[in-house]
């Protein structure tokens, strides 16, 4: 098997693939998730919202790879992910700064909300895109109150103002996190269940990509 792209700076995602056994080439992609978002059609769902942005991360590191004249373009497969905090139908992405952090805390204490994360498959071979797969997963998160101290804190971290949702499962947001209803590695930001699925489309078995494989 070729090369494993991931088209996302996501820390978090790049653990998850390193802790089930690949290694990833990690590819940023230099899509304004905002301009993708706009260019949808009216009444577009969250889910289908996720799912294309995950898509247009994906497509933009294989056109750059097919600019640059890369080799990696012989063999490789590239996922791409965005994941949303989807809370009284609305669909919310990194808050950026603390104000909105705390605002939408104060929107989702004590509460549940559903954590969407877009997932986008291309399998590449001689150069040319051979297969494509893409699906959204949803997991309910079951939110704590925190303290007013315990969320200046959290705050203050800055943590919570780069992760969709202003939260994270696997940092210091697990303490507000009650429970959850699905798959834990999606809340993370792309779900190993989903990804073998997608990859399996495309015509990809897992233990093909493992280190060492």
């Amino acid at each position: 098997m070729g090369a494993f792209v991931l088209a996302s700076a996501s820390p978090a995602r790049l653990q998850v693939l390193r802790s089930a056994g690949l290694s990833p080439l990690v590819r940023v992609s230099d899509v304004d998730e905002d301009a993708v978002a706009a260019a949808l059609p009216a009444g577009t769902g969250p889910e289908q919202v996720v799912v294309a942005l995950a898509r247009a991360k994906a497509e933009a590191v294989a056109a750059a790879f097919a600019r640059e004249g890369a080799d990696i373009l012989a063999d490789a497969v590239i996922v791409g992910c965005d994941s949303m905090l989807l809370v009284d139908g609305v669909l919310q992405g990194k808050p950026l700064v603390p104000d909105v952090a705390r605002a939408r805390w104060s929107a989702m204490a004590g509460r549940s909300a559903d954590l969407l994360t877009g997932h986008c498959v291309l399998r590449i071979a001689g150069g040319s895109m051979v297969g494509a797969a893409d699906d959204c997963s949803r997991t309910t998160v079951h939110f704590a109150k925190p303290e007013p101290e315990e969320l200046d804190a959290y705050i203050a971290t800055g943590e919570p103002l780069q992760v969709a949702g202003a939260f994270t499962l696997d940092g210091l947001g697990g303490w507000f996190v009650d429970r959850i209803e699905g798959d834990p590695s999606s809340v993370i930001g792309i779900g190993l269940p989903l990804l073998r699925r997608l990859l399996r489309d495309v015509g990809v078995g897992v233990p093909q990509l493992w280190v060492g494989a």
